[in-house]
């Protein structure tokens, strides 16, 4: 008689109601470029998650792309890793390795996860690429914006298939929308899955496909309308999405979570409307900071309800944890909070002390109240205060009429932990080898190029990243 012996992995246990998630991102989209907040540019896909879904009106965001990305991905203030500002395109560091990171809790939990678009946290060495990190697959580019048809920064190609160029023709826009469908038709339906789609529009340089530009012939202003042709294309692609969703019959077993990662550039005219907010991207006030967010599940997040509560992009790994009920593998302690509980059953968050910024800039919130730091001139510095819930345009300093509130937040920011700057200087403190500044980014249109625009000079960043 033959004894058959079975061997039995041990496999990560998942409850069968485990939803997917699809977390969607946006590149420097203003408060008022979708058209839920009144925008001329046409976003229905978006605005059907915030209608269908839930509004999180006061979700916010760091004022440099990095920072949010290392936020999201580890749960814990940037500030406190080092990641101050952005990792510019040619930068020897990264986001640690020794951090945690979301699609690393929800690998060892047996979710598939992917990754596709705009990664921005290292691109030196091939550790700090995405599927080395976490995910299974990524399909993008690692630096800032990059040219959406040659695929281009800073003389260097950087387009990539986990960590080899992909050497792809089309808008970038498109093909992150084309990978994020493909990611979902091939996952195995036995396993839920974690879909990471970081777009890189609206993200200067300007550029967007002639149709989607013609579309908006009706605006007078070029960077404006080229501006809301990039947004346009976008939600097009999240339309695919939602409708691949739709027709594999999981959108109700799944959470979709739509951000923005900082507000609209208004510099170099980068054609953004944060109105009626005051600022922009690179600053802490709510133009910079504060961005459209909505999250959906049928079935279990729905309605079309507008949440004020305050919410920042640290709260999501632990939230989506919760959510989920994945078990984080994080050793290190989340500066964000779950807000599953405010988002799911509207259950009031209270009140929280955050701290947020970047590059000098800083912005303490506590209840009603805001504080900006911003930086001078000559090593200057100046400090306001607002009720921010009353005044979120930001016109009237309460600072000399309210000095207990004031010392109070001040007083935080000044025992606030900061790590060692581990990020590159913000575009347009960069110095040049005569120690001059480096001129800052310009919007790619005619006459006012952007760095992403110079002909590839220099190896592709995939094979030019170091593997020892």
């Amino acid at each position: 008689m033959s004894i058959r012996i079975v061997l039995l992995l041990a496999l990560p246990v998942l409850a069968s109601a485990s939803p997917n998630v699809v977390f969607l991102v946006a590149d420097d989209l203003g408060w008022n470029d979708v058209g839920y907040h009144g925008s001329e540019i046409q976003t229905p896909n978006i605005d059907a998650i915030a209608e269908s879904g839930v509004r999180l009106e006061r979700h916010y965001a760091y004022p440099w792309c990095s920072p949010t990305r290392a936020a999201l991905m580890t749960g814990r203030s940037p500030l406190e890793i080092g990641v101050h500002g952005p990792f510019n395109p040619n930068h020897p560091r990264g986001l640690p390795t020794d951090e945690h990171i979301l699609p690393q809790s929800f690998a060892a939990a047996g979710y598939q996860t992917f990754a596709t678009g705009k990664w921005h946290l290292g691109n030196a060495h091939v550790k700090y690429f995405a599927h080395n990190r976490g995910f299974d697959t990524f399909y993008g580019h690692t630096g800032p914006g990059l040219d959406y048809f040659q695929h281009t920064i800073a003389g260097s190609y950087d387009w990539q298939r986990n960590g080899r160029s992909a050497r792809d023709e089309g808008y970038s826009t498109s093909l992150i929308g084309n990978e994020a469908i493909r990611a979902i038709l091939a996952r195995d339906p036995e396993r839920p899955f974690l879909l990471w789609v970081a777009f890189n529009a609206p993200h200067t340089p300007l550029q967007a496909p002639q149709e989607y530009v013609d579309k908006y012939a009706h605006i007078d202003k070029e960077s404006r309308r080229v501006f809301a042709a990039m947004v346009d294309c976008m939600d097009t692609a999240i339309g695919r999405i939602l409708g691949t969703l739709e027709s594999e019959g999981i959108a109700r077993d799944t959470i979709v979570v739509f951000i923005s990662d900082n507000g609209g550039l208004l510099a170099t005219d980068g054609g953004a409307d944060n109105s009626p907010l005051k600022g922009e991207k690179t600053q802490t006030w709510e133009g910079g900071i504060r961005t459209p967010a909505a999250v959906h599940w049928p079935g279990e997040v729905e309605g079309g309800a507008v949440i004020d509560d305050l919410i920042t992009v640290h709260d999501w790994f632990p939230t989506l944890l919760e959510a989920t009920g994945v078990t984080g593998m994080n050793q290190k302690p989340f500066y964000g909070q779950s807000v599953w509980s405010t988002i799911r059953d509207r259950e009031p968050l209270g009140d929280r002390t955050v701290v947020i910024g970047a590059t000098g800039w800083f912005a303490v919130f506590n209840g009603p109240w805001k504080l900006v730091h911003r930086p001078l001139p000559e090593g200057r510095s100046e400090r306001t205060l607002y009720r921010i819930l009353d005044d979120p345009g930001e016109s009237r300093d309460l600072a000399p009429s309210e000095p207990a509130a004031f010392e109070r937040l001040a007083g935080h920011l000044d025992s606030f932990s900061l790590g060692e700057n581990i990020s590159g200087p913000a575009p347009g403190d960069e110095r040049l080898p005569n120690g001059r500044r480096r001129p800052p980014p310009g919007n790619g249109l005619p006459g006012n190029p952007h760095p992403a625009q110079r002909p590839e000079s220099r190896p592709p960043f995939a094979e030019r990243a170091s593997r020892d």
